[in-house]
This record gives C-alpha cells, structure tokens and sequence, in this order.
C-alpha cells in the first residue's frame, strides 16, 4: 500500500481508535528525525550552490523544504506500508503474527542499502493493530542534476538512479520498483514458512487495459497447452488406429492368401495317380508350406508375449519405484515441518535476544567446531 503519511501516528503521539495501547511496547520504532532537519541534512549544499549561481534575489531559494510542499511537482515524502496476512489469518497477537513481526523485521533491515535514493527518516513496526505492519517514510532524491538544484527531490529520478527505468504506461518506474520490493519481501517471507499468494491484487497498479491484455496472455497460454495435450491424444489414437487398420489388414490378406493362393492349394488328382505319389507331388510341399507360414506366426507371436511380459516387469519396476519416492516425499515433508518448527525457534531466539548476540554466539559455536576438527585431524 502506498499512503498519504503521517508520521505522529507512526510514532504514536497520537493513537487512533484501532490501536490496542497495551500492546504499544512491543512496536518497532527504527527511525523519525523531523523532516525539515533531513531537507536541511540533504539539500542544504545543493541550495547554497543553486543561490550563488542567482544573479536575481527573486530566483532565491530561502526554505526548499516549504517549496516542495507548496508546489505540485514532488511531494516532500513518500510513504510504503506492507502487511503480511490479515486480522483473520495473522493477528497481531497470535505466533504467526510474532513470525510475520519477524519477517517485516528482516525485510526492514536491508531496505536502506537495497534504496540508496530513498532517505529513509521515520519508520515504524506497528504490533498493536489488528495485523503486524511496517511503516517507510522517505524522501527521495537524485544527484547531478543539469537543471536547478544538483541535489533535488525527485521519485522519477530516485529510482531511475537505482535501475528502474519507464517503459509502457503499466510498467513505470514506481510499479517495476513496488513488484522487487514485494519480491524482496516474498523471499524474506519463504524462511519464516509464510508463501506469497499472488492473488492479481498485486498488479492493480497496471492499467486496465495492460491488466486485461495480461490475461488474455494467460487464458491464451493456457488454451495452447490444452491444444497441444489434444493433438498428442489425437496423434495417439491415429497411430493405433493405423496399427489396427495393418493388423486387419494383414489378417485379411493372409486369409485371401490361404484361400486363393495356388500355393496353398491341393490341385485335383489329374489322370491316374496313386495316393502315395499325389501326396508326395502335391500334399507334403503344401503341408510344409503351411507349417513354415505357422512358425512364422509362432515366432511372432512368441516375440510379442516377450515383448509384453519385459513391459510388464518395466511397469512393475516403476511402480515400486514410485511407491520409494512416496515415501521419500513423506520423510522429507516430515523432515521439513520440523526443520520448520527448528527455525521458528531460531526466529524467536533472534527477535528475542537480537541478532547480534545470537551471531555472536554462533560465531563461538563454528570457531569451538573448527578446534575440534582440527585436533581431530591431529
């Protein structure tokens, strides 16, 4: 969310009706200088430079701060509100909420360093609301400046500094840099167990006709790879169907073959034969033909059973194997609801004791491991 700013209500000189002030203590208050000392901390050079160049009094720039918040150009700060959850699924006093409190914690913490043109000057984490939420004030700035101040205030130009370049009508400077804050967000959020649902809520900021576009994109996508599951289908059942159509076709001419073929055929006795010389002359040489077109069809026959019988084994080979992976992915789920658990004690410890104590004490823990495996070694 992106919000006007008030800043007595971030550091609670004054309480709103929302706020549980017995939960007060346990909010996060990192920074709030004045504004006006920031402006004076930030621009004061640049003002002075800007005058000295003035040969008019008229062009003068006595209070840069009260120039910025007259004018319609820039206003004199910036405020950024993230939430993790809401009142139904991460209260403030539940432990999801003490892990979302975690997470906003770690997040806030690089911040700073990720947004060099962003000064922050009040932030506030806030736990005695409904949810845990974190509050950013900053004034943005850009440096070497070709017109008026060197050093002046400016969003466009703050985040252009920091890579964020304009492109289409969605996909401004301010829009491409809330997306990598909140991907920021996310990554910090997966090792506190919590997963980014991307609801499209994310991408109101896109004009409606860019969001639109984007969607057709998806249902588009989404139709092609349905298409491509129907052509293989089809493919499938054309090949089997070819396959049918040889086989019957080959079983037909086999049947026309044995019927037709004077190969195959007894010819009638011609004249005065005996029966012994009509069945060597004209039975035996049918009779043998016969029986090699059988050990043929006996041969693939017998092909196709073994075939057959090596799939099945192949089949019976995977399914044993899937059953192993079952249960590897059962152990490893296992596995991960306790290292899971492990880390939000890990967490807890953090916010508890602070992180410089506790990277203190593991600092201690690798140096003690290290001697033992070096008078191992030994």
């Amino acid at each position: 969310m992106v919000g006007k700013g008030s800043v007595n209500h971030n550091s609670r000189k004054f309480k709103a009706e929302n706020v549980n002030g017995e939960r007060t203590h346990l909010n996060i208050d990192y920074c709030n200088e004045p504004i006006k000392e920031v402006y004076k901390k930030l621009f004061s050079e640049a003002v002075e430079r800007y005058n000295a160049r003035q040969t008019r009094s008229d062009r003068k720039i006595d209070d840069y701060y009260e120039k910025i918040r007259a004018g319609k150009q820039e206003k004199p700060f910036h405020e950024l509100i993230l939430q993790i959850g809401n009142r139904e699924d991460t209260g403030a006093d539940t432990s999801i909420g003490e892990q979302a409190m975690a997470a906003l914690d770690e997040y806030y913490r690089g911040f700073q360093e990720r947004n060099p043109n962003l000064y922050v000057f009040s932030a506030h984490l806030h736990m005695d609301e409904a949810t845990p939420h974190i509050h950013i004030d900053f004034v943005p700035f850009t440096t070497g400046s070709k017109r008026g101040l060197d050093t002046r205030v400016s969003l466009k130009q703050a985040l252009a500094e920091q890579g964020f370049r304009g492109g289409t009508r969605g996909a401004t400077e301010w829009n491409q840099w809330v997306q990598s804050e909140k991907e920021q967000l996310a990554r910090v959020m997966e090792r506190y167990g919590f997963e980014w649902e991307q609801k499209g809520t994310h991408e109101q900021h896109l004009s409606v006709i860019d969001y639109k576009k984007k969607e057709r994109t998806k249902e588009l996508a989404e139709v092609e790879e349905q298409l491509t599951e129907k052509k293989e289908e089809f493919h499938m059942m054309l090949a089997r169907v070819s396959n049918m159509e040889s086989a019957e076709q080959a079983v037909n001419k086999m049947e026309l073959m044995l019927a037709n073929d004077p190969e195959y055929q007894l010819p009638e006795p011609q004249g005065m034969i005996s029966g012994k010389a009509y069945k060597k002359r004209f039975a035996e040489p049918v009779v043998s033909k016969l029986k090699a077109l059988v050990k043929t069809l006996l041969v693939r026959y017998f092909k196709l059973q073994d075939r057959c019988h090596s799939l099945e084994q192949t089949n019976s080979r995977l399914c044993r194997e899937n059953d192993t992976m079952g249960e590897s992915i059962d152990r490893l789920m296992k596995e991960t609801r306790f290292m899971r658990d492990k880390f939000q004690d890990y967490s807890l410890l953090r916010r508890v004791f602070g992180s410089t104590k506790i990277d203190a004490l593991l600092e201690q823990a690798r140096m003690v491991e290290k001697g033992e495996q070096r008078q191992h070694t030994r």
